[in-house]
């Protein structure tokens, strides 16, 4: 996935920092060529975009105003989520390099960048006159703003809405904000389309969102992926175990999961990379056998990416759960 689920170790580190200090990261590789000042910031007239976006362009992200000033040709991506973003929106052409975790789409120019330990002199080769992050790590946003180049963060959502406005900005900021108002549009119409097939009343149905195993690390109702599984109106189990000091993100022991008897169980961590945490492992745990979830084979092993990503492909994620939640309905 996230080739190690970057959206599980960026959540799992901000809101359970003291517990998950030895989460993963990548240092990125250093270059000896001299930082060249991007395109862009010589640009001083206004020019349009190819889907009609005018610059220079002023956008508000997570690190304030960034003013961009001309159609960024050059753009480097040190979020996966991002580069799904940028790609979905047409601005793929302008891609010229994208973080170590960027696996998808599989033409994008995947690099030793991180976006968890930035190198900044590693970045400033490639030339960008546009820098797109989750995070502003490593004086990030600082460094990059002194040589020139625009960088904008683009957070972990809390919300659907975030992820539309995420992907509608981009639009905005590389050239394509009408292409990015058809993808957010098209989103909402399959999420709509799959909720209202599936039924957006469970609350009989309870469910266990497994992010890691040993420790059992999941998701309360609060998060961004407690929101999307309450379109359903299922009940989860690990609202009742949250406490302020987890963010959202509470660790359960076995025996709690065991004696909540949860009807359907979502893995997160089922690809190798993640812990491979399959359906068939899950049957294996002790006591997990007697779970209702285990018993009629409602044990979901999700495509990891997608479910910790917040990009384009959302829709398939919501179905997934809806495949899930019609068959426990049965």
């Amino acid at each position: 996935m996230l080739v190690t689920s970057s959206l599980s170790r960026t959540i799992l580190a901000a809101a359970t920092a003291a517990a998950l200090a030895g989460c993963a990261s990548s240092a990125s590789s250093a270059s000896s060529a001299p930082p060249a000042s991007p395109a862009s910031s010589a640009a001083s007239s206004a020019s349009t975009g190819a889907a009609g976006s005018q610059f220079p362009v002023t956008v508000t992200a997570s690190n304030g105003t960034v003013t961009i000033k001309a159609r960024p040709a050059r753009i480097v991506s040190l979020a996966p989520t991002a580069t799904e973003d940028l790609y979905a929106v047409g601005a793929g052409s302008q891609v010229v390099a994208v973080d170590q975790d960027s696996d998808y789409p599989a033409t994008a120019p995947v690099t030793k960048l991180s976006g968890l330990t930035p190198n900044l002199e590693a970045i400033a080769k490639y030339r960008p006159d546009l820098v797109v992050a989750s995070q502003n790590s490593g004086g990030l946003v600082s460094g990059l703003t002194r040589l020139g180049i625009p960088v904008l963060i683009e957070p972990a959502v809390t919300s659907l809405d975030g992820a539309y406005q995420q992907i509608d900005q981009i639009g905005q900021a590389t050239g394509h904000l009408t292409a990015a108002q058809k993808v957010t549009a098209a989103m909402k119409t399959q999420i709509a389309a799959t909720v209202r097939h599936a039924g957006s009343s469970h609350p009989s149905v309870t469910y266990y969102w497994e992010l890691t195993a040993n420790p059992y690390y999941s998701v309360t109702s609060a998060t961004f992926i407690g929101q999307i599984v309450a379109l359903f109106g299922l009940k989860n189990i690990a609202d009742a175990a949250d406490k302020a000091s987890d963010g959202g993100y509470p660790q359960l022991s076995e025996e709690y999961i065991v004696k909540a008897q949860p009807q359907i169980i979502f893995l997160a961590d089922n690809q190798a990379a993640d812990g491979g945490q399959t359906p068939a492992v899950v049957a294996k745990r002790p006591g997990w056998s007697a779970i209702p979830a285990v018993k009629d084979h409602e044990v979901i092993g999700l495509n990891d990416d997608i479910a910790s990503r917040w990009g384009p492909r959302l829709p398939q994620l919501v179905a997934e759960i809806a495949q899930a939640v019609e068959q426990a309905s049965r």
